[in-house]
């Protein structure tokens, strides 16, 4: 007897055949598939069902109920984290004991696990963006209350984001939802995230599958000054002379870089002194604008970016015809004239290394490199070409089987 909860989805009918009555690390191995991943305190497997790749962790069924809330308040609140599949509790064995549960998640796609990213030489530029992402999605939590509890490299996955990286939250057995968090559990959930990385990093160091390069202590300390940054970039309300107001502007460009959208900002001026805090949107704003102009999903930066080329496309499209298109023609025309064609002369062997969009954006980025290299401008398709061949040729595999490290 099991007792299933399942979302809705193309996975659910064939986990009911699954061999639900013995622990998951008697389960058949040739139903399993291998995948790089952290270090964790219960055992998880990795399968193939309906077609996608899911997680399977056995816990608890307290502990798994759990842990199901938490990232569907995650889902909910438009926090990254990896998606529910379903949770299987209430299970015995055929001689009538209790087994643990089982939390299942979909595996995500594309994620760069940080015992790769640390350990090859080829992801040593990606390092620095480690930390950045790490920061970012600690802040973001805290923001909306999240109390994470257990932040460590081991249990987060991180995806490439238009040339930076994003961070997704996998294991949250010990968080908490608050209405807003102190000081205090702030800053003793970043002591535990410092202390946790810096004990991931000394272990793949003991193991000698740490990058000589890297050095664990400054990769912790690095993560408390960005998170502390962050935190008062965001929350800070500074005092700027009437006279200097385009500090305002610098600060907003900051807070975009590092993917926080500002709709609008509280200011409120007093004897020449203007006093100034941001406003913080929801996340999600660009990847829901650019799916409803293109249907194209993409992940935030991606698709602040792509929106990017989308309106600039539009601008060039007005000035050649004379007049100004609404957004629904000028997203069609963008999608069928841009970036179909571009992302149609990927060759099929070496198209799925990396996302659609990340694809397009590193095409745009590339083509910005050769005209200024060669000091004219270089139609979009030509530096999609040549991006083919000097690029994504030597672009590792990221679907979803990467290199294993023993």
């Amino acid at each position: 007897m099991v007792a299933f909860r399942f979302r809705t989805g193309t996975e659910e009918l064939s986990l009911v055949d699954l061999p639900w009555h013995r622990p998951l690390e008697d389960w058949p191995v040739e139903r399993s598939v291998v995948l790089p991943a952290g270090v964790h305190r219960h055992v998880v497997r990795f399968m193939e069902i309906g077609g996608n790749t899911v997680a399977l962790k056995e816990l608890p069924d307290r502990l798994a109920e759990r842990e199901y809330l938490m990232l569907e308040r995650l889902r909910e609140e438009h926090l990254p984290g990896v998606s529910l599949v379903g949770i299987a509790t209430e299970r015995f064995d055929p001689d009538g004991q209790p087994l643990e549960g089982v939390l299942v998640t979909r595996h995500l796609r594309y994620s760069l696990p940080y015992r790769l990213l640390f350990s090859d030489q080829q992801f040593e530029a990606m390092q620095e963006q480690i930390v950045d992402a790490l920061a970012v999605l600690l802040v973001r939590l805290h923001l909306e209350g999240f109390f994470w509890g257990d932040c460590s490299l081991n249990n987060a996955l991180f995806r490439r984001d238009a040339g930076a990286l994003r961070a997704y939250v996998v294991d949250t057995e010990t968080a908490e939802w608050h209405e807003s968090l102190t000081d205090g559990q702030r800053s003793y959930d970043l002591t535990i995230a410092v202390e946790n990385v810096l004990g991931g990093l000394f272990d793949l160091q003991a193991s000698q599958l740490l990058n000589p390069d890297v050095e664990p202590e400054d990769v912790a300390l690095r993560l408390e000054e960005r998170y502390r940054s962050l935190w008062a970039e965001l929350n800070d309300e500074e005092e700027i002379p009437a006279t200097e107001l385009g500090r305002i502007h610098a600060r907003l460009a900051r807070l975009n870089a590092l993917g926080f959208d500002t709709e609008e900002y509280e200011l409120r001026s007093a004897d020449g002194i203007a006093r100034f805090r941001p406003t913080i949107v929801e996340e999600g704003h660009h990847v829901r604008t650019l799916e409803r102009l293109t249907g194209v999903r993409a992940h935030e930066n991606q698709a602040r970016r792509l929106l990017a080329a989308l309106r600039g496309y539009g601008a060039w499209l007005s000035q050649i015809e004379g007049e100004v298109m609404p957004d629904a023609i000028v997203g069609y025309r963008w999608l069928t004239e841009r970036y179909r064609p571009t992302l149609e002369l990927m060759p099929s062997g070496l198209r799925d290394r990396l996302e659609d969009p990340e694809i397009y954006h590193e095409v745009i980025e590339h083509n910005w490199r050769l005209n200024r290299s060669a000091g004219r401008e270089i139609d979009l398709l030509s530096a999609a070409r040549d991006y083919v061949d000097t690029v994504l040729e030597h672009h590792s595999d990221e679907r979803t089987v990467l290199p294993t490290i023993n």
